[in-house]
């Protein structure tokens, strides 16, 4: 048998008043509408839990032992919805996010510490994933991928300036190999490739003056992490296409060098997505903005030192 919460906590206001009347201006009620729905509640529990008379109300043996057991469960269920609005209102709680590795270490690093700083009561669990993931099924609060990776009913927020590939290769394996004039010339020669979380190859992807070329490289190494492919390429194993952030400073050091960089255009960086607008929490809702303004404030810095 199943009982209405409302009908429950109208027996819990008359009980403690010892009123219906009392009970009916507390609950903004009329005091008949109250006594209605105790006599549907004794008439579906089959027994009687307030003794009324003209002048007092009483709780019967039944009913002092429902008051006992049932007020506690309703305070519980009243603290535990002010909690609930706690972390609607404060900046507190656990965010959960899922990042491809190079945006955790390239983008996301940077932000973090800052932003736990000034939210010391905000926890951050980075998973690191490369694989496309529905994190509303997984139980994550946000995640961080390219925006052409995103499903169209995320909302996303752009976070991270644009991103390019590059391709390098240590100076003595050019010395070796020779160094190619066209990504067409990448095939038959040794590189470095990649593998995506599906299983999949990466074919090398290049754009220039609207013409695109998309190369299917070979070699005697398959990877999925760009810092390690960078080893390998400083190793002299073969040519690598990695981020371009990951290989600057290795590229000014003189212990790789670029090629074909003008056939690495610039794409759109990494957005930041989550469900809904609606319901966010003031942790991830503080987030959001905390990412958003540090764009902001790089690409200000940006245009201040050209």
């Amino acid at each position: 048998m199943r009982h209405d919460l409302n009908d429950l906590e109208v027996f819990i206001a008359v009980a403690r008043h010892r009123s219906f009347r009392k009970a009916a201006e507390e609950r903004n009620v009329t005091a008949s509408s109250l006594s209605h729905t105790m006599r549907a509640l004794e008439a579906r529990l089959g027994i009687r839990l307030l003794n009324r008379t003209t002048r007092s109300v009483v709780p019967t043996e039944a009913g002092k032992h429902l008051f006992a057991r049932v007020s506690r469960v309703i305070q519980d269920l009243e603290q535990a919805l002010d909690e609930i609005n706690g972390f609607r209102d404060t900046i507190q709680g656990t965010l959960r996010l899922n990042v491809p590795r190079p945006a955790a270490r390239l983008l996301l690093a940077p932000m973090l510490s800052g932003f736990l700083k000034v939210h010391p009561g905000v926890k951050i669990e980075v998973i690191t994933d490369d694989q496309l993931v529905d994190i509303v099924a997984q139980g994550y609060d946000a995640g961080v991928r390219f925006g052409e990776s995103l499903a169209l009913d995320m909302i996303a927020v752009p976070i991270g300036a644009a991103q390019r590939f590059a391709v390098v290769a240590a100076p003595e394996f050019l010395e070796v190999h020779g160094r190619p004039a066209s990504p067409l010339d990448l095939r038959g020669m040794p590189c470095i490739g990649r593998r995506f979380p599906s299983g999949v190859i990466y074919s090398w992807e290049f754009e220039r003056d609207g013409k695109n070329l998309t190369v299917s490289v070979d070699g005697p190494l398959v990877l999925d992490d760009d810092e390690i492919m960078l080893d390998a390429a400083r190793d002299g194993v073969g040519m690598a296409f990695v981020h371009e952030s990951y290989a600057d400073e290795d590229i000014r050091q003189g212990k790789l060098v670029r090629l074909f960089e003008d056939w690495c255009p610039a794409m759109p960086g990494f957005y930041l997505y989550y469900p809904s607008r609606k319901h966010m929490s003031a942790a991830l809702r503080s987030f959001v903005d905390w990412c958003i303004k540090y764009r902001q404030d790089e690409e200000a810095a940006g245009s201040a030192a050209a």
